[in-house]
């Protein structure tokens, strides 16, 4: 599903942000990546969204080897991957429907199939009520699960969640996250780089620990499920 073979990431400034990482998440897991600041974590989700490209070393999603991608590739490839940022980054100018409905309207999704799946996307994260809500007249909490919703509208394989809880007081967190299980159990692989470690601890997980660069613990928590 996701493959990282030695990979080492070193910018212009001589640093290396990823040095001889090995990593392989199978389809259908919940990985938390967790590590300081400058521990390499974004670096990582920036390589699968070919954001960056790796000094050495392969990078794989689906079997298909990144590296190799062509620059015209990459929009279809993007398409399959699910993004959730810590900021939101909504549609400030439209509604919530129109910002879910805007992820499918960019690859061309038929009206009929637009109509019949925003609904029900809004209905997975709890908002069916504030389909006509503009980003400024939602919580901070709200705005995140209508990302989460335009995240998940094209039925990704990978969902990809950087800081998803960062600009949010705890309940929110907590119902953000168990939204990212429920997603999880319904099939989708899901990866979050994330800081709190109340949540990671709780939810029992696989984590992944990285400093500096590299890894320095993998584990599967008890309660891990398949």
């Amino acid at each position: 599903m996701i493959v990282f073979e030695n990979v080492t990431k070193t910018y212009e400034t001589g640093t290396p942000a990823l040095n001889g990482i090995n990593l392989a998440i199978e389809k259908g897991e919940f990985v938390f990546i967790v590590g300081n600041s400058g521990s390499g974590k974004s670096t990582l989700i920036k390589l699968l969204l070919k954001e960056l490209e790796p000094t050495a070393g392969k990078v794989y999603v689906n079997n298909r080897l990144l590296n190799r991608m062509r620059r015209s590739q990459i929009p279809k490839y993007r398409r399959g991957l699910g993004v959730v940022f810590q900021d939101f980054r909504l549609l400030k100018d439209r509604n919530v429907y129109e910002n879910i409905a805007f992820a499918q309207r960019v690859i061309g999704t038929p009206a009929r199939i637009i109509r019949r799946q925003v609904p029900s996307m809004l209905s997975l994260v709890g908002l069916a009520e504030k389909y006509k809500s503009f980003p400024k007249q939602l919580s901070g909490g709200e705005q995140q699960r209508v990302a989460l919703a335009r995240a998940l509208v094209n039925n990704p394989s990978i969902l990809l969640a950087d800081e998803p809880t960062g600009n949010l007081d705890p309940k929110n967190s907590w119902e953000i996250m168990k939204l990212l299980d429920e997603i999880n159990k319904r099939g989708t692989t899901v990866l979050v780089v994330t800081h709190n470690q109340e949540i990671v601890d709780a939810m029992k997980k696989r984590v992944v620990t990285m400093h500096k660069g590299i890894i320095t613990s993998d584990e599967k928590r008890s309660g891990y499920h398949q």
